[in-house]
This record gives structure tokens, sequence and C-alpha cells, in this order.
């Protein structure tokens, strides 16, 4: 694991001093105000590689679950559409959140997916040393120093499975970001253990936008009220197909809420959004988010076991894997990537997360047929990559 830090003088940076060096820990890391200056691209997202003339394309670029939204869900937005007219109430949505996980409605916040609940989170707060744990979903960091913040970074390494180390983040971080399940890697850390990031004083911020896709969503901390600090980003896009309408919400304590609120526009959230939320967290729905969940397990575990066999063209795969997408490394994997595109496939290329190069691709996991296909394609370009 690493403690990186770059202001601004390129790689290498300077040594903090008193920054959690661990084992192998190194300093370098973050620039302030909108100084996108390193080699990351922090603003590629998977659905570049879908846009334009990858629209015809097989997606496994994108981590939205295939065919959704599903009917029902669609028939409830369909409906909210006769109410456009009134300005948007969210208290009915709000509340069904607040009970879906056991907490007081001041403790929820519900926003425009979870992208704005990180640049509402950049913007509102008094930070003063932020550290975002990587890899991971760049829009935190970028959102950070959008709002003029230098951004420290705490980068976890493939040979060990890119799992956290409490000890290697900086004691004086008033602001952790991690993800969990994390993306692009697949890891699913133990809430105790993400839990040891908590001080007084310190935000602590876990994005969950993948944690309904794990069986039983364990380990999360969304409905923990002990943990100080704590705050828990969720996205409903994912699971349930709803990118483009954006809505997520964030849980957290009421004075952060309050305060994340007052940098919000007025009526952030469409109406057709509050009624996806609204459904969403209804029995049935958490019953087949559930069912979901345990589909991609299964499927993810068939992906794994596909990409083992290409061992010996040097692929590996981090594992264990615990989201819907699987990360992946091999030598030349950008030309494979290219090659990919011309079979009819697309992956997501892992040089733009921090803590990653171009020897890196994540795969959205898709149904049994889609991924059988996949893995075919996948040997075609390995075999051209060898000639």
């Amino acid at each position: 694991m690493h403690t990186d830090r770059d202001d601004g003088d390129g790689p290498g940076g300077h040594r903090r001093p008193g920054a959690g060096q661990g084992v192998g820990a190194q300093a370098t890391g973050g620039q302030g105000s909108g100084g996108h200056g390193d080699a990351h691209d922090l603003r590629h997202h998977g659905d570049a590689e879908v846009r334009d003339d990858g629209s015809a394309l097989v997606d496994l670029a994108v981590n939205v679950r295939a065919d959704t939204p599903p009917a029902w869900l669609r028939e409830r937005i369909a409906e909210s559409l006769a109410g456009l007219a009134a300005y948007p109430d969210g208290r009915a949505a709000r509340a069904a959140v607040a009970a879906r996980h056991g907490l007081p409605m001041e403790r929820v916040l519900l926003t425009a997916g979870a992208a704005e609940a990180f640049v509402l989170l950049a913007r509102a707060l008094k930070v003063r040393q932020p550290i975002v744990v990587h890899p991971q979903f760049t829009e935190p960091e970028a959102a950070l120093r959008d709002a003029g913040h230098t951004v420290d970074r705490v980068l976890l390494r493939a040979e060990d499975g890119f799992r956290l180390d409490p000890s290697a983040v900086p004691e004086d971080a008033d602001m952790v970001v991690i993800g969990n399940p994390t993306n692009p890697t697949s890891v699913l850390h133990p809430a105790a253990l993400i839990a040891e990031l908590a001080r007084p004083g310190r935000t602590l911020v876990v994005d969950e936008a993948f944690m309904d896709a794990v069986p039983e969503e364990r380990e999360t901390l969304a409905g923990r009220t002990d943990v100080p600090g704590l705050v828990v980003l969720r996205s409903l896009t994912k699971t349930w197909g709803l990118a483009g309408l954006r809505i997520g919400y964030v849980l957290a304590s009421p004075e952060t809420i309050a305060e994340l609120e007052r940098a919000q526009p007025l009526w952030p959230v469409s109406s057709p959004a509050l009624a996806a939320a609204e459904a969403c967290m209804t029995p049935r729905a958490l019953s087949e988010q559930d069912h979901a969940a345990r589909r991609v397990a299964i499927d993810r575990a068939h992906l794994v076991a596909g990409l083992r066999e290409f061992a010996s063209d040097g692929v590996r795969v981090a594992e264990p894997a615990e989201g819907p997408f699987v990360l992946i490394g091999l030598p030349g994997a950008a030309a494979v990537r290219t090659r990919l595109r011309r079979l009819g496939f697309a992956v997501r290329r892992g040089d733009t997360f921090p803590g990653l190069d171009d020897t890196w691709l994540r795969l959205a996991v898709r149904d049994r047929t889609t991924v059988n296909r996949f893995l075919q394609a996948l040997d075609q370009a390995l075999s051209l990559r060898d000639r």
C-alpha cells in the first residue's frame, strides 16, 4: 500500500512528515484547484467506451445491470409524469429510504445520483486534508480538486490484493474516501476494517454505490449510527438501470445532512427520480435486488473461471471479486482492448484509475451466454496479440 502525494512537482513528490507509511508506503499525490495534472484522466468513465462508434458494441464497459429498468419500475416512473406540472416533493421518497435503513429522515439526503453527493461533500464541508483511497471511482477526487482542495492518495497494491490497511491512512486526514465494494477492483472490504478509519473530527465517506449488488449487502455500513463522522453514499442507478434518471442518496448525521442540504439547489431531484427511489425501497424491490445480486454472483463466478483459463497468456484476475465487475491485468492490455472492439466488445480501460496502469482492464459481469461469447473474442484478441 502506498500513500501518494504530488504537490504538483511530478512523480516522487515530497514525503509529508507524519504521514502513515506502512509497509512499502510512498508519498506523492494530489493537485489543488482543479489541476488534474497527473497522468490519470479522472473524468473518463465507462460510458465513453460505448458512445458514438461504440454504441453497437456488446457493453462490458458500463457497470449498469443489463435489461433494466424492469417493466414494473418503468411503469411507476411513467405514472409520475402526470404530475410534472408540480414542483418535486421528496418527502415520501426520503421517508421510504429512511425506513429501509432504519434511520430517521434527518439522516437521509436524496441526490441526483452519487456524483452530486461527491460535489456536495467537496463544496459544503470544511476539509483541510482529504485522502482518497485508490484505485477507486475517480469522481470523489475530481470533485475535491475542482472545489480547490489538495488531495492525497493512499494506493492499494495489486500484490496485497488491493486490500485496505487502515494504518497506511495518515492520522491528520480529516476526510477519507473509500469505495465498498470498490470500483474497479471489485474488493469488498470488511465493514469493521473500514470503521477503523473513523476518528473524531474526521469525515469517513464510504461509497456503497455497488453494495446492492452484494447478496444480503454484507459489509454494509448503511444504517450505522455508532461510527463517528460516517457518511455512506448509495446509488440506485446501477442495479435498477437508472443512470439516465440520476438518483442516489446520502446517509449521515443530521448535522452533516443539514450542511449538504444547504449546498443543494432547490428541487435537486426530479419527480420521476423521486418516484423511482420510493419504488426501489419496497419489499418487492428489495427481494428482486437480492435475487439479482445472487444472479450476478453466479455469472461472475462463470466469468472468473473462464478468465483463469487464460493464465498462460498472462491474464491475471484480481480476486476475490465481489462486485458486478472484474478487474484483470494482462500484458498489452491496450492493444487487446482495441482488438476486442473490432470483435464487437467494449471493455473499460484501467489506466485512468490512480494506482493502475495500461496493463489493466475492467469487465462488467453479464449473463452466461454473453460471457461465453466474450471469452471466445478474448481468445481471438490474445492470439492476435501474440502473432
